[in-house]
């Protein structure tokens, strides 16, 4: 018997089913999820008040950079372990891993989104430029030695965080005030802390083998660091909050905003709790130890989405209240 006759509309359905998939799985390889850390070059123009069409395009504009950026990154890691990767559990899924994607092609994806971040970011100005370039130094220092690097590690990671918030103020020639700075990085390096207890008693949970630089941290000292830094969380944001007398925000009613952020800390802080993990494994192994990926948390976790909306919408409310010489 001859073969069977494929009408030319359903040729052309598979192809474009086929042609679909194989764009899923390349968008797939750019980790969009992760995209929420870049969200934070947004924390300029609302932390200085300065909503405006210009500061949200300026903004946008170094979102996007960052999208690449960290993509790109996403990529040559995927890259880097694609043979350790093969052998995991999980990660054998990613798309590079799975042969999904081909490396030449992934290859040429990093380049290209490497290259027209750096590209585009000194040609919107130097000072943005040199924003971009310095976390693209500072993320193959991550990757070649700083992750395997015990505390420096968690620096990275935070340096990361600061270095997206200086790039939504360079963009928007915003002048970021000095305790929004030191309250970023505190918050970064908080939550790298929780990243590393959360993967350290995943681990210990799973049995499975630790990292050569989760075998340096401990829970009690992970415990001892994180008291420091929240205790500088809370401190700095109190003094941003209080008003231009501190040189902080324009507006002292900003402390109106000080529960929401202490909240948002402890129940991450809850999320990472060893006690938490267990309590949570019988169900899902992983809902207990998602504070190792913060975007999970923001994504999946309601009441830190609530308070993150609850958040922003009493600070455009006090924006507006204030624009409408109702307060001071």
């Amino acid at each position: 018997m001859g073969s069977r006759h494929v009408p030319p509309v359903e040729k052309s359905l598979v192809v474009t089913v086929n042609k679909s998939k194989k764009l899923t799985h390349h968008v797939s390889a750019l980790r969009p999820r992760q995209w929420t850390k870049n969200l934070v070059v947004f924390a300029a123009p609302l932390f200085a008040f300065s909503i405006t069409l210009k500061s949200l395009l300026g903004s946008l504009l170094a979102f996007t950079l960052f999208c690449c950026a960290s993509s790109g990154f996403y990529l040559i890691n995927d890259i880097a372990d694609v043979e350790s990767d093969r052998q995991h559990p999980i990660k054998c899924q990613r798309p590079i891993a799975a042969g999904l994607v081909k490396i030449p092609v992934a290859t040429a994806m990093a380049v290209v989104l490497l290259g027209s971040a750096l590209t585009i970011g000194w040609l919107h100005s130097p000072q943005f430029g040199a924003t971009i370039t310095a976390y693209t130094v500072l993320q193959i220092a991550y990757n070649l030695r700083l992750k395997r690097m015990v505390i420096l590690d968690i620096g990275a990671i935070a340096t990361g965080f600061v270095l997206r918030a200086l790039a939504g103020a360079t963009a928007t020639n915003i002048v970021l005030s000095t305790w929004f700075i030191l309250c970023t990085a505190m918050l970064a390096l908080f939550l790298g802390i929780e990243k590393r207890k959360a993967e350290l008693r995943l681990a210990q949970i799973k049995g499975s083998k630790l990292r050569a630089v989760l075998k340096r941290y401990s829970l009690p000292l992970l415990n001892r660091m994180e008291n420091v830094v929240t205790a500088g969380i809370v401190v700095t944001y109190a003094l941003w909050s209080a008003g231009p007398y501190l040189h902080g925000a324009s507006t002292s009613w900003m402390l109106v905003t000080l529960p929401f952020v202490l909240y948002g800390i402890f129940r991450y802080q809850l999320l990472s709790d060893p006690q938490e993990i267990v309590a949570n494994q019988s169900d899902n192994l992983e809902q207990g130890g998602c504070s190792e990926r913060p975007e999970e948390v923001l994504l999946q976790d309601l009441p830190i989405l609530i308070t993150v909306i609850g958040w922003i919408i009493t600070c455009f409310a006090i924006l507006w209240l204030k624009n409408q010489g109702m307060i001071e």
